[in-house]
């Protein structure tokens, strides 16, 4: 298991249309040092999601929860709130918690500015930051965040957006000389494509 000072537990959504920036924030993570941790790294029928939700927040010192998603589904015609639900538990975790979750930082994104006081009004005084849908523009966010988080002496963001690119050029090749599909791409398998690239001198 991952060390808790290492590990970044993201909250995010999971559908095509965010997925790129998915990618970004994931490889920011990795070549910044970090662990990316989050609830598709396991698929246990036999675990109750909620728990591995609340296991790896409580076991993860860096949180981002990207609370962009508001807008009502077509077919329930309701919002999706299991992003503001696990703020919420991370929240939770650091303010009743004790010892090493005292020491819990997180990140709250959103894609635009100001949002958030219209269906969260609650986190209103959070330093709230935003993407504007850019895994571009995410990438400097998170990058910008773990520096000063950890006070790690982390690559400047034009680098890492740099070898993000590169990677994401090379990976449908990577991805057919590992018989994998590009387009349904599970997460554990794009965190080791990435390991395994940047090992390959490409820091």
């Amino acid at each position: 298991m991952p060390r808790f000072i290492d590990s970044v537990f993201i909250n995010c959504p999971f559908d095509r249309e965010y997925w790129p920036i998915f990618e970004g924030i994931v490889f920011c993570i990795i070549r910044c040092g970090f662990v990316p941790r989050c609830a598709l790294e396991e698929a246990d029928s036999g675990q109750v999601r909620l728990e591995m939700i609340q296991r790896i927040i409580r076991n993860s010192q860096y949180t981002i929860h990207d609370l962009s998603r508001i807008e009502l589904s077509v077919e329930s015609a309701l919002p999706r709130f299991n992003m503001p639900f696990e703020l919420g538990m991370d929240l939770g975790c650091r303010l009743y918690g004790t010892g090493k979750l005292k020491s819990k930082k997180c990140l709250i994104l959103d894609a635009e500015p100001f949002r958030y006081q219209a269906f969260l009004s609650d986190i209103a005084g959070q330093d709230i930051q935003y993407h504007h849908n850019s895994p571009d523009r995410a990438i400097t966010v998170v990058r910008n965040w773990l520096r000063t988080a950890s006070q790690a002496n982390l690559a400047g963001p034009t680098q890492i957006k740099h070898q993000f690119l590169e990677f994401s050029a090379r990976l449908p090749e990577y991805c057919d000389q590992n018989a994998l599909d590009r387009h349904d791409l599970q997460f554990v398998e794009y965190v080791a494509l990435v390991e395994e690239w940047l090992k390959a001198d490409n820091t």
